[in-house]
């Protein structure tokens, strides 16, 4: 998968790019909501060996968020891609503290959208987040994602019980805000 955005292009993690993924997710601002956090380069790099290179992979892989203008990586983008096209997709965005607050999220979010609903012809996208990421769950809401659930300390991530909140969007949703 590579999409291009007016400002990003999404694509796949190289083995140049461990270093910068090792900093965004070893960052405690963004490794607090993850469920995956690198121990060091060398688990940065393992992570993007295990990616798959073909261009729709099933099940989860992963992406990188560059900047279109000069290649950098500034996050990563999660897609969980079943295999049944019946099943929900599901996805999750990383991005560096330097970068948030520009849009770039959203950019990046609303062009995998255009994927999943267009090409990939899928019913439904959803995202599991945790509650207290204020920022992400105000992403979720501006893109016209919906809150379906809220499953208190369903989760134990990084030593303590979390709540998450599930967002969807349908197809039907996506297309109506794209007319």
């Amino acid at each position: 998968m590579e999409l291009v955005t007016t400002r990003l292009r999404i694509d796949a993690l190289r083995p140049d790019d461990a270093a910068a993924l090792f900093a965004v997710r070893s960052d405690p601002a963004v490794a607090r909501y993850q469920g995956w956090r690198p121990a060091d380069l060398a688990d940065a790099h393992a992570f993007i060996d295990r990616q798959s290179p073909a261009a729709t992979p099933t099940g989860w892989f992963q992406r990188a968020i560059r900047l279109r203008d000069d290649g950098r990586l500034i996050g990563d983008l999660g897609v969980n891609l079943p295999e049944d096209a019946m099943e929900s997709v599901e996805f999750g965005i990383s991005l560096a503290p330097a970068v948030q607050g520009h849009g770039y999220a959203g950019e990046a979010v609303r062009a995998l959208f255009g994927q999943v609903f267009g090409p990939w012809r899928r019913h439904r996208i959803h995202a599991s987040v945790d509650p207290r990421n204020q920022a992400c769950l105000a992403l979720l809401r501006s893109l016209g994602m919906r809150q379906e659930a809220h499953h208190r300390e369903s989760l134990w991530l990084h030593g303590e019980w979390v709540d998450d909140v599930v967002f969807a969007m349908l197809s039907r949703d996506w297309l109506a805000t794209e007319r």
